[in-house]
């Protein structure tokens, strides 16, 4: 008989996390991170971790286990995640995934093709390319050759957005095109998925809110100690939504000001893309409100059972 996984997913700022912690405490639950930044140790305030004090003795996994120098892909996220998966069944416990990183959960639940390997000349020309003409070029190209990658890649993101043209370039096809070849890493577990969705002026606040709750709780002075511990800024968590704008900052590109406001909507344009992105996931249930509200909370705890019935 299938095993059951549950997964929280969604646009960024609509409660996903403390929704997995409600099902965790009501159903013997441990939650599985599935947020492509979280991973990282050190990076705590830009990626809004759950606290060890906020965590209601939930155990958490894929939580601060990569060193920030690392490179870690989605691959070795569906094989860490697997892992976790089977571990929290064999205690007899209930696996929730949780989080906002659409390209971890299709590479857990359908799985990545190995791809070509690397060609050290065709990245050297699409690198040369970007330092000619900005990264931003190679989003562009990105967005004609394959729209689906483009949605879940940052436009300054260069490392991800020379990997997927370089796939394309080698093999003709978009990466995306890829995955139907793939095969899942839990083929033995039922998954039920659940999407939380607000509208847009209801993230668009809460965005705004986060991003001064960031600041007020030391994102800076979090940035700053990272740089002192000698992580260099080509480390690939700096590159992600929040700390890349505030790095900035600190560089003298743009004021704070600026820097929240730019924060702020680069995070209402990453919940859109979001949201496109896993309307196309297949077998998911959305459930509309705040995924803290006692609504919320009831009608996921209904879904998982009925599904589970």
């Amino acid at each position: 008989m299938p095993r059951p996984l549950i997964a929280i997913l969604g646009p960024t700022a609509t409660g996903k996390s403390a929704l997995a912690l409600a099902i965790a405490e009501a159903r013997g639950g441990e939650i599985i991170n599935c947020d492509s930044t979280a991973v990282y140790r050190g990076f705590d305030i830009g990626t809004d971790k759950i606290a060890a004090a906020d965590r209601r003795g939930i155990l958490h996994h894929l939580i601060d286990t990569v060193d920030p120098t690392e490179e870690y892909t989605a691959a070795q996220f569906a094989r860490d995640a697997a892992a976790a998966i089977r571990g929290i069944q064999a205690r007899g416990a209930l696996p929730i995934l949780a989080g906002g990183t659409g390209f971890y959960y299709r590479a857990l639940t359908r799985g990545l093709f190995p791809g070509p390997g690397r060609d050290a000349a065709l990245r050297q020309r699409l690198e040369s390319i970007a330092g000619r003409r900005d990264v931003t070029f190679l989003h562009r190209l990105l967005r004609r050759v394959d729209p689906e990658s483009a949605l879940r890649i940052q436009p300054r993101d260069l490392k991800r957005l020379v990997r997927a043209l370089e796939v394309y370039f080698l093999t003709g096809r978009p990466l995306t095109a890829h995955f139907a070849e793939t095969v899942c890493p839990i083929p033995e577990v039922d998954v039920v998925a659940i999407a939380v969705r607000l509208p847009a002026a209801d993230i668009s606040e809460r965005v705004t809110r986060r991003v001064d709750e960031q600041f007020a709780r030391g994102l800076l002075d979090e940035i700053r100690a990272l740089l002192a511990r000698g992580i260099p800024e080509t480390a690939r968590p700096f590159g992600g939504l929040v700390y890349r704008q505030a790095l900035e900052h600190l560089h003298g590109v743009r004021d704070e000001a600026a820097t929240r406001a730019l924060i702020a909507q680069e995070n209402r344009r990453y919940a859109r893309r979001q949201l496109i992105w896993f309307r196309k996931e297949p077998n998911l249930v959305w459930l509309d409100g705040p995924g803290e509200s006692a609504t919320t909370i009831a009608d996921a705890l209904r879904v998982i059972d009925q599904q589970l019935e």
